[in-house]
């Protein structure tokens, strides 16, 4: 269970417009200056999260990048799956009911895997562009490691 490179440089760059957002767009090259990111991969990604409604964009001479909502309204989970898809450990079913398991062991692992993807999503979607901007900026602690 991973999140992608893909997911990883989209929380990237979305937080850097969260650490910098004063209303002026941001290039994609300050962006992928600034994140240390490869500027045509940001560009792919940025569009795909241009199409889920999470930035907006202005073309032209002080053109650039700006978040569609607020930081504060704006989740990791959101993030995530808007150039991952669905937030899931893998590929799985849903668990049998009533004993009605086909495989050995099948069912019980199936609600291991339904529970561990539904507190993966909890977690990312408890953690919006803003907790992770001001963590960032040493304004509050570091997000704790789930025990």
């Amino acid at each position: 269970m991973r999140v992608s490179t893909r997911g990883d440089y989209a929380c990237r760059a979305l937080l850097s417009l969260a650490m910098h957002a004063d209303g002026s767009p941001t290039s994609v090259r300050d962006i992928a200056d600034r994140t240390v990111l490869p500027q045509p991969y940001l560009e792919q990604i940025l569009l795909a999260l241009k199409g889920a409604g999470l930035v907006r964009s202005k073309r032209g001479v002080g053109g650039g990048y700006v978040l569609a909502r607020g930081a504060e309204e704006i989740t990791l989970g959101q993030i995530v799956s808007a150039v991952d898809g669905p937030i899931a450990v893998g590929d799985f079913g849903p668990p049998h009911q009533n004993g009605a398991c086909d495989h050995e062991g099948q069912c019980v692992l199936l609600a291991v895997w339904a529970d561990l993807t539904e507190h993966m999503r909890r977690l990312l979607e408890d953690r919006t562009l803003a907790d992770m901007a001001r963590a960032a900026k040493g304004e509050t602690p570091w997000p704790e490691p789930v025990t």
